[in-house]
């Protein structure tokens, strides 16, 4: 069996959708012919923002599993900042940063480019050149964010020339929250250069989205389409291999994941709440579970959907599909910022194997959007919007009065199987890199 290396600052027990998309990559490459062996760091002294030890089982025993220690200032801006928690992307655990917290993030966006886990690099560097020294590896595979690991790929690449693919699952200086950071204009600058250096030299990359890769292509004038290949994100098919029981007497909305105060669901909170005063013969339950920003729950509260509203902090991953399966449609909403059209959450994959409807809240033209419209999944409204969003909900009331099952009975999401993408990937590293 041929061999790759992978380096990725997430893995298990470290949570997130970024965790889940290399752990299938390793769990299903090996059925296409390809031995992943991983390097990550110590979770032990690792910077996570979410722990899910349940992912640990999932680790397939093939694979071999290197943590390496690191460096980070994550402990001193807890101290700092006053924070215990390590802070979510976009900060969706830090709204309305005080004057702290805003000078936590100019230190980051300046002291640590392009972030602040680059302390790891040098520790992940030094076991890959001391695997590539005993081992034939095929491939290098660098998945992020955080967007410093890269530099550990482009290093590699320069000092030993194996074939190089960069998996970049979000964008680099364009990802919405950028300018929270605060970045001077030398900091801005050596970012880019960052950039635009993986984007040159990496043999391959790999981008979730159509609107992503469209993004990196205009970094440089000496980039060219065919080196770059778009492996959305997906599902696993055996975490949805159990009976859903929805509830018969609730009609329950769920949204899963972090929601910070930019995803712009206000008008979809006004909605609600309208429905509910309209239909007092409906038991309805809105259900978030994950990070949820504190000000939307205070939007929440001023409509006066308390009783009507819970909150669950993280689950396991696993938890969590139990909570899409078992709920009567499923929320999604991307965050109201701009270049938003090539936000793919990682979720919309798990929520189109739960078969449930989606209400999507964002740009109407967006590729989520495109993907919800070809597996005639559901529906997506812009910010705005509440007449038709209005009517949607109260259509998907009437059909659940009369069969409490509103699961879409179409197969167009089977082509987002994480077996699938894991296929795409061993294309790459076959036609490609050998």
């Amino acid at each position: 069996m041929k061999k790759i290396l992978i380096i990725t600052y997430y893995w298990p027990p470290s949570g997130g959708p970024g965790v889940q998309r290399i752990l299938k990559f390793a769990q299903y490459l090996p059925e296409f012919g390809y031995l992943p062996y991983i390097i990550t760091v110590d979770e032990n002294k690792a910077s996570y923002p979410i722990k899910d030890n349940s992912l640990l089982n999932d680790i397939p025993k093939e694979v071999t599993v290197f943590k390496t220690n690191t460096f980070e200032p994550y402990g001193i801006y807890a101290r700092f900042t006053q924070k215990k928690q390590i802070p979510y992307s976009g900060f969706a655990n830090e709204s309305s940063p005080g004057l702290i917290q805003k000078l936590g993030r100019f230190i980051r966006g300046n002291m640590f480019v392009p972030d602040a886990r680059k302390g790891w690099n040098k520790y992940a560097y030094d076991k890959a050149k001391e695997l590539i020294a005993i081992e034939n590896f095929n491939a290098i595979i660098t998945s992020s964010p955080p967007h410093s690991s890269q530099l550990i790929g482009l290093k590699l690449k320069q000092e030993t020339g194996l074939p190089w693919i960069a998996d970049l699952r979000d964008p680099w200086t364009d990802i919405y929250y950028y300018k929270e950071l605060m970045h001077l204009g030398f900091a801005r600058k050596k970012d880019a250069l960052y950039e635009k250096m993986v984007l040159e030299k990496a043999d391959h990359i790999i981008t979730v989205g159509e609107d992503i890769k469209r993004i990196f292509l205009k970094k440089s004038i000496i980039l060219h389409e065919n080196k770059f290949h778009v492996i959305p994100n997906g599902y696993d098919e055996n975490d949805f291999s159990f009976i859903p029981s929805p509830s018969s007497n609730q009609f329950i909305i769920t949204y899963t994941g972090t929601l910070a105060a930019n995803y712009g669901i206000e008008n979809f909170i006004h909605v609600v709440a309208e429905i509910i005063k309209e239909n007092k013969d409906i038991n309805f339950l809105i259900r978030f579970v994950g990070e949820i920003a504190s000000t939307v729950k205070e939007r929440i509260s001023n409509n006066g959907l308390d009783e009507n509203v819970i909150y669950i902090n993280h689950v396991p991953h696993k938890d969590s599909i139990v909570f899409m399966l078992n709920t009567t449609v499923l929320l999604l909403a991307i965050p109201k910022i701009k270049n938003n059209e090539g936000i793919v959450t990682g979720k919309i994959f798990e929520y189109l194997a739960s078969r449930k409807p989606i209400i999507c809240i964002g740009p109407e033209h967006g590729d989520a959007s495109k993907i919800i419209n070809e597996c005639s999944a559901g529906m997506t409204f812009s910010y705005e919007e509440k007449v038709k969003l209005k009517t949607y909900i109260n259509r998907l009331i009437e059909i659940w009065k009369q069969n409490i099952n509103l699961d879409n009975k179409k197969e167009v999401h089977l082509k987002y199987t994480r077996k699938m993408q894991a296929e795409e990937l061993s294309k790459i590293i076959e036609s490609n890199c050998l």
